[in-house]
């Protein structure tokens, strides 16, 4: 049994930073994949940032420069970095882990967390 939990969402104005977290409990997580997803209001959930666990990351387009994921391996913890945020920054973002035998992940992995709120606004 896998188990994600998100932290570190809130609202921050336009250019601001947030720093989100995501605790992993279970077997072999420190194996996994590591991803964020994104929910913007009335949209569908899109892959934000993805890491292996040797730390190779991947980024869509929207954030790149903008974001940073990192992993602790020792703490099975993944961080999301956000800076220079943007309105369009706003939505529900999503843990999201397991084993992908595709580079980047080709779609969502089996384990999800409940996901946290970011809002961009001033």
């Amino acid at each position: 049994q896998v188990q994600l939990v998100e932290s570190g969402g809130g609202l921050v104005q336009p250019g601001g930073s947030l720093r989100l977290s995501c605790a992993a409990s279970g077997s072999i997580v420190s194996m996994y994949v590591m991803a964020y997803y994104r929910q913007p209001p009335g949209k569908q959930r899109e892959l934000v940032a993805a890491i292996t666990n040797g730390g190779t990351a991947n980024y869509a387009d929207s954030v790149k420069g903008r974001f940073t994921i990192s992993r602790d391996n020792a703490k099975n913890t993944v961080y999301l970095q956000m800076n220079s945020l943007k309105a369009e920054d706003t939505a529900v973002y999503y843990c999201n882990a397991g084993l992908s035998t595709a580079w980047p992940p080709t779609g969502p992995m089996p384990y999800w967390g409940k996901g946290t709120l970011v809002t961009v606004s001033s």
